[in-house]
């Protein structure tokens, strides 16, 4: 029988993994600060329509743009906290599903245990 079970991938921390990393973080920042820009602009053209309610277009866009600010700030955490991270370190990139074999005599806590694939630089180092 076979049963599905949850794998946790990490990632060895590399001078390249590292440096591909903080360019994905500081891409989603610009993205993330390009939207807001988007936002204000398109704020000024609607309040300038004035099709819709000022206050309650103010407050819509506002809040789009702080739940994007607040992305950036964690994105800047996450940048801060790559650079403290030492090369070696394991980081958690994802967790993914995976068939488990299940035969008459095995031992559950072994077949039940975490398991974890760990990648270096996209190549497979180590299943445990």
């Amino acid at each position: 029988m076979k049963i599905i079970q949850t794998v946790e991938v990490k990632q060895i921390l590399t001078k390249e993994s590292k440096a591909k990393l903080l360019k994905k973080f500081e891409e989603r920042k610009l993205r993330l600060q390009q939207e807001c820009e988007q936002l204000r602009f398109e704020l000024k053209r609607l309040e300038k329509a004035k099709k819709h309610s000022p206050l309650l277009l103010k407050q819509h866009f506002e809040k789009e743009i702080n739940d994007r600010l607040e992305k950036v700030k964690l994105l800047d955490f996450q940048i801060e906290q790559l650079h403290i991270l030492p090369l070696g370190s394991e980081l958690k990139e994802r967790e993914i599903q995976a068939l488990v074999e299940v035969n008459i005599g095995d031992k559950w806590e072994e077949v039940m245990a975490p398991k974890t694939i760990i990648i270096e630089d996209g190549i497979v180092k180590e299943i445990r």
